[in-house]
């Protein structure tokens, strides 16, 4: 009787060490599993939301978008903040497809704390790019697409003239990335034909002098960073 009764009290003792471990060890793992599947279904969603939400840009639909922007945004006249101070432009409307994906950029805020990132003194500075991660990931919603060249409409590399850098993609015909520009701190017509001419510096060009002078590393780049705080639309 009381080696039945002890033969009893084990089993239920360790019945219930049992149920208590396997409480324990599954809770754990789903635990575990999910948190990760909440960040996976959340980056999915989240995926989801841009693609049915966002238009993306590609070099397929680009010139097509941006012929339609032109007939609605108007707009020509900007304002770069900076910590130097403002550089005013006035976009020409000759190259309208520069000039209407610069105040597109402008309005989604993409130009939002790039930076000035090569800068040579009485040459140019050029801004648009950045090393921040959060920032360049703006681009994902944006599209990768280039744009062609506008070359012919007589304007000349003089100092003061905002232009467009060709892609770091290597194309034969210099297609220009759209993100980026520079602005000239002198006349240097050797770039007239490679690289489009877009608008051009109404005030602020002292500014643009002193962005210019700050020191740099090996690659131009300044050592203390030249951040565009924001782009504004003024007209």
């Amino acid at each position: 009787m009381r080696i039945f009764i002890v033969l009893v009290i084990c089993l239920v003792v360790f019945n219930c060490e049992d149920k208590q471990s396997q409480k324990k060890t599954p809770t754990q793992t789903i635990d575990s599993t999910q948190v990760n599947k909440d960040v996976d279904i959340k980056e999915v969603d989240t995926i989801s939301e841009v693609n049915k939400e966002e238009f993306l840009l590609n070099d397929k639909n680009v010139m097509e978008f941006f012929l339609q922007y032109d007939k609605e945004h108007k707009e020509k006249k900007v304002r770069i903040v900076t910590d130097f101070g403002n550089i005013d432009i006035e976009l020409f409307e000759e190259t309208k497809f520069h000039r209407s994906n610069f105040i597109y950029l402008a309005k989604k805020g993409y130009f939002n704390d790039t930076q000035f990132y090569r800068v040579i003194e009485n040459y140019i500075i050029q801004g648009g790019s950045t090393d921040n991660r959060d920032v360049m990931k703006k681009r994902r919603y944006i599209g990768k697409y280039l744009l062609p060249t506008d070359t012919k409409r007589g304007f000349h590399h003089d100092r003061g003239v905002i232009s467009m850098p060709s892609s770091d993609i290597e194309n034969p015909y210099k297609l220009a990335s759209p993100y980026e520009f520079f602005i000239m701190l002198k006349d240097v017509h050797e770039l007239d034909g490679d690289y489009t001419i877009f608008g051009k510096v109404t005030s602020g060009l002292d500014v643009a002098d002193k962005i210019a002078n700050v020191e740099t590393d090996d690659a131009d780049w300044p050592l203390k960073n030249v951040y565009i705080r924001r782009v504004e639309i003024l007209d």
